[in-house]
């Protein structure tokens, strides 16, 4: 799923990531793990498509990240939720969800069918659909973001704080969805400070510091035998 050589990423002039070797398997679950500043948001963004790698080998799902044609391939397999939950401040719920459902290539009938499952999943209620996300709480727009993700189905999971801004209940979802997409043959990278909740849902665990991995490179990590995912499906 995920094979990183040396990879260096800049921020501006400051290399993020400072050659990186990382190996991750179709299956598994991951938690990143390291101070602030280790570089385990870059990584998620650079495995997104969303950072041209400066130097090194960087492939996910086949596709080669050094490559912008490869970038954007990538980016409709896999899904980033992020610090900030990338959605349109001036538009509905609806809308924001509908927009990212069909950036991901799926058709308006099939959008709604699983946005419909998503919302009820992630339990965005009915009255907040025509609500304008600049409404919400904290815990309403993660909770959005996570029912868009949701429905994209992707091959790739990238959750950077996924529990950040959610109540207990909202929490404990987020824990179920995890354990859910790797069930369904998805693959999971979780980057979080709250080490002992991630830790029960992850069998591995992959340390940063200074902008490199010094454990859990995961080349010896042998790969899981799983089902495909629909979105692996409907990659082929």
């Amino acid at each position: 799923m995920v094979e990183l050589r040396a990879a260096v990423a800049l921020l501006g002039r400051f290399p993020a990531l400072s050659g990186v070797d990382l190996t991750i398997h179709a299956g598994e679950t991951i938690l990143l793990r390291g101070p602030n500043g280790a570089g385990k948001t870059t990584l998620l963004h650079l495995c997104a498509g969303l950072l041209r790698p400066e130097s090194g080998s960087v492939q996910v799902l086949d596709h080669d990240l050094t490559d912008s044609a490869g970038r954007r391939s990538v980016r409709r397999r896999v899904a980033l939720l992020g610090h900030t939950t990338a959605l349109y401040e001036d538009l509905t719920v609806g809308e924001n969800l509908r927009f990212w459902a069909r950036a991901a290539g799926l058709s308006a009938v099939e959008a709604d069918r699983r946005l419909d499952d998503a919302r009820k999943r992630l339990e965005v209620s009915d009255r907040l659909v025509d609500q304008p996300v600049h409404t919400l709480s904290a815990g309403q727009r993660r909770r959005t973001s996570l029912a868009a993700l949701l429905a994209r189905r992707p091959d790739l999971w990238l959750l950077d704080e996924p529990h950040a801004g959610l109540d207990q209940s909202g929490r404990d979802l987020v824990d179920g969805l995890i354990g859910d997409a790797v069930a369904a043959g998805g693959t999971v990278v979780v980057s979080s400070h709250e080490l002992d909740r991630v830790a029960a849902l992850s069998p591995r665990m992959v340390t940063l510091a200074g902008g490199a991995v010094v454990d859990g490179s995961g080349a010896d990590v042998p790969t899981p035998v799983t089902e495909p995912s629909i979105g692996q499906e409907n990659s082929r």
